[in-house]
């Protein structure tokens, strides 16, 4: 497990970030556990609990790595997003929460995000 510290979170406050969110599905693999809505992949935490891949813009990206390298790092691309692998241990829990839910509503469809305070347009 990841060593918080340093003010990180851990697997634990990705889980309950993540419950937190409408219409999402869990999928339990070797290797990870892929958080889905509607069949749609937004985020994937290790198996060991210190990493997380979510889905991002490519700008995102791209100022995640560039800005904190230690805790952000480019995992690849798929389109127009640009997923980032986070070091848990070195990420903040707002921070954190910012990017798990952004990373939602890159694949909720409307209903689910209508209304939220945070979705514009």
């Amino acid at each position: 497990m990841a060593d918080v510290s340093d003010g990180g979170v851990d697997a634990d406050e990705v889980l309950r970030l993540i419950d937190g969110l409408a219409g999402v599905e869990r999928h339990q693999s070797r290797e990870d556990v892929a958080f889905r809505v509607r069949g749609k992949g937004f985020a994937y935490l290790s198996e060991d609990g210190e990493t997380l891949v979510v889905k991002a813009t490519r700008d995102e990206q791209a100022a995640l790595v560039l800005d904190n390298p230690v805790a952000y790092e480019r995992s690849h691309c798929s389109g127009r997003f640009g997923w980032v692998l986070v070091r848990l241990a070195h990420v903040p829990p707002d921070e954190l929460a910012e990017l798990v839910t952004e990373a939602w509503l890159l694949t909720a469809p409307r209903r689910l995000t209508a209304g939220r305070p945070d979705v514009v347009g």
